[in-house]
Order: structure tokens, then C-alpha cells, then sequence
């Protein structure tokens, strides 16, 4: 799908989410990237041979601690 140069990365490469967007789509929550991942909002994927990849949000960046 990729005509950049150099190629972005594949779809199963595990950087896949550097690809270039081809269509972003805020209002609905949801990106293509020109490696065919749709990625959402919530940091889920669907790859383009239909593989789910659950959300990997990033843990404990906004916690907020309370005196006990």
C-alpha cells in the first residue's frame, strides 16, 4: 500500500503506528494509516487481515496520589 520513500513500516511490523496517515477522522474516533491499520482513539488497532489489537494505553501517567 506504502509509496512512501523509504516504506513505512508494515502492518505487523511492532511499529506499525509511525506510518503516515491517509485518513484521520476525529469527530468518529478513528485514523488510516497507509500501512492499512485503522487506529482508534483509545490506542486500539484493527490490522488489515482483520487482527485486533487491544488498547495499549501507557499505565500510571495520570494517576493522581491522595493523602491516607
Amino acid at each position: 500500500m506504502c509509496q512512501h520513500q523509504p516504506p513505512c513500516p508494515t502492518a505487523e511490523s511492532a511499529d506499525r503506528e509511525a506510518a503516515f496517515l491517509v485518513a484521520h477522522h476525529p469527530e468518529q474516533g478513528w485514523s488510516l494509516l497507509c500501512n492499512g491499520v485503522l487506529l482508534f482513539e483509545d490506542t486500539g488497532e484493527l490490522l488489515p487481515n482483520g487482527e485486533i489489537i487491544a488498547p495499549h494505553r501507557p499505565l500510571g501517567t495520570n494517576q493522581v496520589m491522595t493523602a491516607a
